[in-house]
């Protein structure tokens, strides 16, 4: 060996280090063999932590959770699952707290006292058409409604601003919706200050406090998205126009005596 470095001219501690660096190379190309067959195996389901923890089950010596987590961005590999969402912060958001007057009770006596308010996506080739819809809990009738290609908060406000139009007695009502940015806005909750409107929000995570309105979107998308299945936005809008029409002036509620939510009110 050592007429071997003096032939060549190399430094004993150069030529360790390349054999090192050699050996490592070699035992990281079989590592990333490894994490290969483990994520093929359970098609990509697994991140780097059960495939850490599935390659320290299968041999005796210990594996680094965070040189899995390398090797596997190195690759490109991710589990296709759970992406986390991360959490932005929107300009004119307030932090202040909303308690949940509502709890779940959806009963009202007359109309005007309990307004529920939510919005839904459909999705249509790729294409996302967005529905802002406010309902009166009293009859389930849609008071207000708005529509765009894009959730932005001028289909939201537009909205409540429509609503509120509706009516000049909001001095008893209380407008519950979920913990959604647009909700959040200050313009949002100055016209509800204004008008003298409790404003009230789910639980967060908990689609059960709003499920009046949610119940109304399962519907809608039963009885017309999933049956019509239109094939452009423009369809899609023009028959949302339409059910909602009918859901307020034709179709029936038992729980309404038999009446819609229209005819119930009148």
């Amino acid at each position: 060996m050592a007429y071997l470095l003096q032939v060549a001219d190399l430094p004993r501690s150069t030529f360790y280090y390349q054999c090192q660096a050699s050996q490592r190379a070699d035992q990281q190309s079989a590592l990333e063999a490894r994490i290969r067959t483990v994520y093929d195996e359970h098609k990509g389901r697994y991140g780097y932590r059960r495939i850490t923890a599935a390659l320290c089950n299968a041999v005796v010596e210990p594996i680094n959770h965070k040189c899995v987590q390398r090797l596997m961005r190195k690759m490109g590999l991710r589990a296709l699952i759970r992406v986390k969402k991360r959490s932005r912060h929107v300009l004119g958001v307030s932090d202040a707290h909303v308690p949940n007057v509502l709890q779940r009770d959806f009963r009202a006596t007359a109309p005007n006292q309990k307004w529920a308010t939510d919005v839904t996506e459909f999705n249509v080739n790729g294409h996302k058409l967005y529905l802002s819809a406010c309902m009166d809990l009293y009859n389930g009738e849609i008071v207000a409604y708005r529509m765009a290609r894009r959730p932005v908060f001028e289909m939201v406000s537009s909205m409540l601003e429509a609503a509120l139009a509706r009516t000049a007695c909001t001095g008893e009502l209380i407008v519950h919706s979920d913990q959604g940015w647009h909700y959040k806005m200050q313009p949002y909750r100055a016209m509800l200050v204004q008008r003298g409107v409790k404003q009230s929000m789910s639980r967060k995570g908990n689609c059960f406090d709003n499920a009046a309105i949610e119940s109304f979107f399962g519907t809608l998308k039963a009885e017309y998205f999933r049956l019509a299945a239109p094939d452009s936005l423009d369809t899609l809008e023009a028959g949302v126009h339409e059910y909602i029409h009918y859901y307020n002036h034709e179709r029936i509620k038992l729980r309404l005596s038999g009446l819609s939510p229209v005819g119930y009110r009148l």
